[in-house]
């Protein structure tokens, strides 16, 4: 056990749960840090992260980048990024989820792209675990790209029109069906 590295603290839903090392990376150069859970079957999720005031990103679109590296990971987990406005109302997000990375995987270079708005904050980033295993983390970067790379922020998802399937039928009929 040891604490997270100088710059970065874990949180998430059971941070208790989750903990960090850090050793030269054997992908070539430089120090790569592991976030695992300690426990089996923790109940929720730990990042490694931080946060920071986004004086220079503001008004801008940001890319995180980084090289994880799975193992045994019983859910799921991948890069994540948040822009928090006025009282920390979320104004863009994307954890992954759409495009988990689970199981045992070698390298690989991942990507999330959010706007973030003049009225920003605070933009959190990190690495998060859902579940038992261990996700390595290698070369995090943050970069301003061009309105040409496209945002990863799912948005909010259109809601139905009208009411559905109010009678409990089997399949997923709209009113009416």
């Amino acid at each position: 056990t040891m604490a997270a590295p100088a710059g970065w603290f874990i949180a998430g839903t059971a941070p208790a749960h989750y903990d960090t090392s850090t050793a030269p990376s054997d992908r070539g150069g430089g120090i790569a840090c592991e976030l695992r859970a300690v426990r089996e079957a923790p109940p929720g999720f730990g990042t490694l992260m931080q946060e920071f005031v986004p004086e220079g990103f503001r008004g801008r679109r940001v890319r995180l980048t980084a090289w994880l590296r799975s193992e045994g990971v019983s859910g799921w987990c991948g890069l994540w990024m948040r822009v928090d406005g006025p009282a920390r109302r979320m104004l863009a997000f994307d954890n992954m989820s759409a495009r988990p990375v689970t199981g045992t995987t070698g390298w690989a270079r991942y990507a999330v792209v959010l706007d973030v708005a003049a009225e920003a904050e605070v933009l959190a980033f990190g690495v998060i675990l859902h579940g038992e295993g261990s996700v390595a983390v290698d070369e995090v970067a943050l970069e301003v790209v061009g309105d040409e790379v496209a945002t990863t922020d799912p948005g909010p998802q259109p809601l139905p029109r009208a009411p559905r399937n109010l009678g409990f039928a089997s399949g997923d009929g709209a009113v009416g069906a």
